[in-house]
């Protein structure tokens, strides 16, 4: 069994800060006894500063990946946090995963679909990836936001036995995105049977609301932690895949769509 955090993070904070930001929630979240913390998406740039993050851009070896390493290192925490990555001149909006047992040593990914005009304005896709990182005891993958609400894309990494999916995220708040968080989070989990980790972004910046209501849904469909709508939160879930094994053998989703050839 592995405690993992979630940092909900308000979209408020200077952009400046967000570095220290979230290594306070790393040294909080390990005081817990959690062993992975995860962040939102572009939780060390901030999403909605427009064209600023294409001159923001850092390449996954660079200041934010040091500086979350050595934190991760100092506080015997494992991270994924969201940043805007330049991968030889081209931005992507990716995620850093970093282990605390290996921390200079930061894995990648990218985010496979974007969403809307203004994400497409500014990044390049990097189309559908499986990334799967051995973290404190799990197979943990990753999608980011936009990624987790096609189904196809979580149960690609179901089926590459991922027990966990860490999905760094800035839901916009909008008509149907409350449905998102609050519903389609956990059909992802049950339906994959797998845990699945909803870091979101919170309040406001200079151009766009954000849902909040990150959560923890566990392979059943259970919700088992969430914060609310507003400001900055740290929620904890304990993750045993092995205490799943019923919901498994009762939904064996996996299994069957296998036998039918749908995987």
């Amino acid at each position: 069994m592995t405690r993992i955090a979630i940092f909900q993070m308000s979209a408020a904070i200077d952009a400046e800060a967000r570095p220290r930001r979230i290594i306070d929630a790393m040294k909080e979240a390990a005081a817990g006894g959690a062993r992975l913390l995860i962040a939102p998406e572009l939780a060390l740039s901030g999403y909605g500063r427009g064209e600023v993050l294409t001159r923001v851009c850092e390449q996954a070896d660079g200041a934010w990946a040091q500086t979350l390493g050595a934190a991760a290192a100092e506080h015997d925490i494992s991270v994924i946090a969201g940043f805007p990555e330049d991968a030889g001149g081209v931005c992507h909006i990716s995620a850093l995963i970093i282990d605390r047992a290996a921390p200079h040593a930061p894995q990648i990914y990218r985010k496979g679909c974007l969403y809307g005009a203004y994400e497409r304005s500014l990044f390049t896709a990097a189309g559908p990836s499986t990334v799967i990182v051995r973290l404190e005891g799990l197979n943990v993958g990753c999608l980011i936001c936009y990624d987790v609400e096609f189904p196809e894309n979580v149960r690609r990494l179901a089926v590459a036995c991922a027990d966990l999916i860490a999905v760094p995220t800035a839901l916009p708040k909008d008509t149907p995105s409350e449905f998102i968080a609050r519903h389609t989070i956990r059909a992802r989990a049950f339906e994959s049977q797998v845990f699945i980790a909803y870091a979101d972004n919170a309040d406001s910046d200079e151009g766009f609301t954000y849902q909040g209501l990150s959560s923890i849904a566990a392979p059943d469909g259970a919700v088992l932690a969430a914060a609310g709508e507003t400001g900055d939160a740290l929620i904890y879930a304990d993750v045993d895949p092995a205490a799943y094994a019923a919901s498994r053998d009762a939904n064996p989703y996996l299994e069957d769509a296998a036998r039918q050839g749908l995987v």
